[in-house]
């Protein structure tokens, strides 16, 4: 074997690992926004999963020609409510009646309100009612 030969077999595994690679990560992509786009019922669900086992490929292409675009907008939205939930949740966790005990213990402490006060404050706080 010459050089040149071992060189383009080579390249060419590279690029066959590339493009199989590429395939399955568009593959996996296609799939899971089948199961995430709720417009979609199950028999079409179904159909677009046998097509993609018959002809893989072309099926492909075609999911991705037609249904790109929105794609790309239920993976954004999808984005956005894990960030907001994830921001409500710390939110939820941070400011809870940890925050609101230790700002009664600082208005007890300047004096601004009386032991009762800070009591009534403190047992609104565990029970989660608004002030």
């Amino acid at each position: 074997m010459s050089f040149w030969s071992t060189i383009w077999d080579t390249i060419w595994w590279f690029l066959t690992i590339f493009v199989f690679i590429a395939y399955l990560m568009a593959l996996f992509s296609i799939i899971s926004d089948l199961f995430r786009d709720r417009k979609l019922n199950g028999f079409f669900k179904a159909v677009w999963l046998l097509f993609l086992v018959f002809l893989p490929f072309v099926t492909a292409l075609v999911y991705l020609i037609f249904r790109g675009r929105g794609m790309g907008e239920r993976a954004q939205n999808q984005v956005v409510q894990a960030r907001t939930e994830t921001e409500d949740y710390i939110r939820s966790v941070a400011g809870g009646p940890t925050a609101e005990i230790a700002q009664a213990k600082q208005l007890l402490d300047s004096g601004a309100i009386t032991d009762t006060e800070y009591q009534q404050l403190k047992r609104q706080a565990l029970n989660g009612a608004p002030r």
